[in-house]
């Protein structure tokens, strides 16, 4: 637990200690609630703790003398002897000197709560505080079944921006790049031919194509179903979203992840796709898509992820001839590989090395927290 967790468990156990109700369930939320205040003050955090730790008006002095002993007064607690609402119990509190607002980083009336002494309460908070960052960088590999939940979870949450582009087509602005003659002069036609309001148009912009093409084959295994976990979320993002799952075959499965239940995606997906871990024929996979849907709209000027190892079964040089015709046809190539998570892979399998001259971001995805950096460069 770190120090400033600690403070903040620390003051739970405080209004505890004086019979307030706090129970873990506030105490996590106010801990989340700090955590949210960027930069934090005395006065944030007054009101952060009133509205998680406590639920009772008649709870609020006693709240507020504590909060006082240990944090401080706040400016939130600043009343005349006379309070303009009337209410008695009010007029006793101090007025806070104008140098007392900031928050300190560690008052002396602060004390680190013991660890034989912890509850159940803080051992939970302790708990979820410390396991969040340790499940965005653990690999997926080494999840229980417990925490693959949990890391599923998050991924589904990932905000997945679709890219978009500036289209041909204008569109009326109120400032823009462009001055629209004919609008102007339309528009001169109220005020007796004077051009007393001037048009203004600028370029459109449209949704790029999003497509996903998700290695499910045996080597690929523990990362496969993260991979449909981010799926699911990006096909959340718009409509101009293509999901493919390849091994030996390629099988699109846009349809079945268009629906709320991930859970039900997943089983129908698991039905759907044949070759599930299955070899690995990343250039054949390549050319039936191509030769399927490269002429279409979905792949025309989209932005492509291709996630897989690499490990190549069949024809190198068939996947150096795929990949250099969808460079050509997609606007960008962004291969996602696992491995790269390991601080010694170096990209020698044959289909990684025959790849890779055609790809423009090359990123890992072991775990949740580069997943969430492939939604950030998808964003970008």
């Amino acid at each position: 637990m770190t120090a400033e967790l600690a403070r903040l468990v620390a003051f739970g156990r405080l209004l505890r200690a004086r019979g307030l109700a706090v129970g873990t369930g506030r105490i996590m939320a106010f801990c989340r609630a700090v955590a949210a205040l960027e930069p934090i003050d005395r006065e944030d955090l007054y009101w952060a703790a009133r509205s998680t730790l406590i639920s009772r008006k008649e709870q609020l002095d006693d709240f507020d003398r504590a909060f006082a002993s240990y944090f401080g007064p706040s400016a939130a607690m600043l009343t005349d002897t006379t309070p303009a609402s009337g209410d008695p119990r009010r007029a006793d509190r101090p007025r806070v000197p104008d140098d007392a607002v900031e928050l300190d980083v560690a008052p002396a009336s602060w004390v680190l709560p013991d660890e034989d002494e912890a509850s159940e309460g803080e051992t939970t908070v302790r708990l979820v505080a410390g396991t969040v960052e340790a499940l965005r960088s653990k690999r997926f590999e080494d999840l229980t079944d417990e925490e693959r939940a949990r890391a599923a979870s998050s991924i589904r949450r990932i905000a997945v921006a679709i890219p978009r582009r500036r289209a041909r087509r204008l569109r009326p602005a109120s400032r823009g790049a462009s001055f629209d003659l004919r609008r102007t002069l339309r528009y001169s036609l109220r005020t007796q031919g004077e051009p007393f309001h001037r048009a203004w148009t600028r370029r459109r912009t449209k949704a790029r194509p999003l497509v996903l093409i998700l290695d499910v084959s045996g080597s690929m295994s523990p990362y496969s179903r993260a991979l449909l976990q981010f799926g699911f979320a990006a096909m959340a993002a718009g409509q101009r979203v293509e999901v493919f799952c390849f091994g030996t075959r390629l099988t699109r499965v846009t349809r079945l992840l268009r629906t709320k239940d991930p859970n039900r995606a997943l089983k129908d997906i698991a039905g759907a796709v044949k070759d599930w871990d299955g070899g690995t024929r990343i250039g054949e996979s390549l050319r039936e898509l191509l030769n399927l849907y490269g002429q279409r709209g979905s792949m025309r000027g989209a932005v492509v992820v291709l996630c897989s190892d690499g490990l190549e079964r069949g024809d190198p040089d068939l996947l150096t001839a795929e990949m250099a015709r969808l460079s050509r046809l997609a606007h960008r190539v962004v291969w996602v590989n696992p491995l790269k998570g390991s601080p010694l892979y170096e990209p020698l399998a044959r289909g990684m090395a025959a790849a890779l001259p055609h790809v423009d971001v090359f990123l890992s995805g072991h775990n949740v927290a580069s997943l969430e950096e492939l939604g950030a460069v998808l964003e970008g």
